[in-house]
């Protein structure tokens, strides 16, 4: 049955694997996609489901081991009852054996007895016909005399006789007793087969409950390696799965946040404030979580001379939930990226994921930008240039949107056919790969902001 168990196990994840090889979702989109935030959904596709069903396979299987376990256990404690309980009557037995084995003993004394008196009534009776005989031989005996030795005989008889049939009674008894002590004696014998082949049993038992549960550890761990490789396999497909346009540009656009910027700029006749609004998302190395966006979607502007700020607060908000931004710094690979640390709990508080960033960009050959500030999406093919190696040059040759051509800008996103994030534009060619939060400058926020050196550092 486990054997079975595990070979439909093995022939489900054949049959996953074989199923995931043979899709061609480049197929799913048509080669010109470009789309406003309009969408007619993104294709539904059958790796949850091939999950799920695993582990219901997985799941049943550990079921059913814990039903023969339970069987087993069951079967157990009524063969350990079984034995207690002839172990019980055995010892009844061997005690009521006892019992007659005294009784018979006493019996056999009681008929010595009787024996010994029958033998002296036999020779009274015998020295009364002595007598008798020596009386009737004298004639100087009385009739009287005569009479009283024959009433003495007499009685005598009686006596004999009555002791007579005491102990052919008792021999009687004897032969009973000996003959329950024989049925007994093979009860006994029977008896103590039974709980013979009853310890058999509780052995033979114990030994399949134990191989049952060394069984079920090892299907357990089968299971939990099972579970450890189909996971594996799932991200593996995961990761060489390329997804459609359409369902890069829907997830990223419900995990968009949106990006409030408020401040304090100093100036020759006072302050002026300023505000700006931006959607971007949240990125994550995998320590650390982080906003991403261009600069030209902040207040802050490079220029000489730069600006001097005296406050600057940011936060981010998604569907009522936001979270204050503490610093943002300049990305060292290119400080148009301005990114915003935040805590690792940031994502769950603004019910959004981190998108992280991708570890093999060259897996694919095209990417899907994702406007910053318009609701356009394409795809687009990206080429290496060994003189930017932290760039991506973006083919705008073979540009395709859903409605025709459009023209990626500064501050879009790039994400890879895996979902996974590849960078940001820097300007309508080039696409700056993000490695991480490693930056250049930056500035803490707040009322902070006006010792940070602002108008030199920008």
């Amino acid at each position: 049955m486990n054997r079975s168990i595990l070979i439909v196990i093995c022939d489900f994840l054949l049959v996953s694997l074989l199923a995931f090889s043979t899709v061609d979702i480049n197929k799913v989109a048509h080669p010109g996609s470009t789309s406003r935030l309009q969408m007619n959904g993104a294709p539904a596709t059958n790796q949850a489901a091939a999950k799920q069903d695993l582990g219901e396979v997985m799941r049943l299987a550990l079921t059913e081991e814990q039903k023969n376990r339970a069987v087993l256990l069951g079967e157990l404690a009524q063969t350990r009852a079984a034995v207690s309980n002839s172990q019980t009557q055995l010892a009844a037995r061997e005690e009521q054996l006892q019992n007659f084995q005294a009784e018979m003993r006493g019996r056999e004394e009681q008929a010595r007895q009787l024996q010994g008196q029958v033998a002296a009534a036999q020779t009274n009776i015998q020295a009364l016909n002595a007598r008798l005989q020596a009386s009737a031989a004298e004639s100087a005996l009385t009739r009287e005399q005569r009479a009283q030795i024959e009433a003495q005989a007499q009685e005598q008889a009686r006596k004999a006789a009555t002791l007579q049939q005491q102990l052919e009674a008792l021999q009687h008894n004897n032969e009973m007793a000996l003959a329950e002590n024989r049925i007994l004696s093979g009860q006994l014998q029977l008896s103590e087969s039974a709980r013979q082949a009853a310890s058999a049993q509780l052995a033979t038992m114990s030994d399949e409950v134990n191989a049952q549960r060394q069984q079920n550890a090892k299907l357990a761990d089968g299971v939990r390696t099972l579970a450890t490789k189909s996971s594996e396999l799932a991200q593996q497909i995961r990761e060489n799965t390329p997804l459609a346009p359409n369902t890069i540009f829907s997830d990223v656009a419900a995990n968009r946040v949106e990006a409030n910027f408020a401040g304090v700029r100093a100036g020759l006749f006072g302050g002026s404030s300023r505000y700006k609004q931006a959607t971007t998302i949240l990125a994550t190395d995998g320590t650390n979580v982080f906003g991403v966006c261009h600069v030209q979607d902040t207040p802050l502007v490079f220029w000489s001379p730069g600006a001097k700020w005296d406050d600057l607060n940011c936060s981010l908000a998604h569907n009522g939930a936001a979270v204050k931004v503490n610093s943002i710094l300049f990305s060292a690979t290119d400080p148009r990226v301005a990114l915003m640390p935040l805590d690792a709990t940031a994502p769950r508080q603004l019910g959004v994921k981190a998108y992280r960033l991708s570890n093999d960009p060259y897996k694919f050959q095209d990417a899907v930008v994702v406007g910053a500030r318009e609701g356009y999406y394409g795809e687009c093919k990206f080429e290496i240039d060994l003189t930017t190696p932290d760039y991506f040059r973006m083919d705008r040759s073979t540009l395709r949107g859903l409605f025709g051509k459009f023209n990626p800008s500064s501050g879009d996103l790039v994400v890879s056919r895996t979902g996974e994030l590849l960078g940001v534009m820097a300007n309508n060619t080039y696409c700056v790969r993000l490695h991480g939060t490693g930056a250049s400058a930056g500035f803490e926020l707040g009322p902070k902001i006006r010792n940070e050196g602002t108008s030199e550092t920008l």
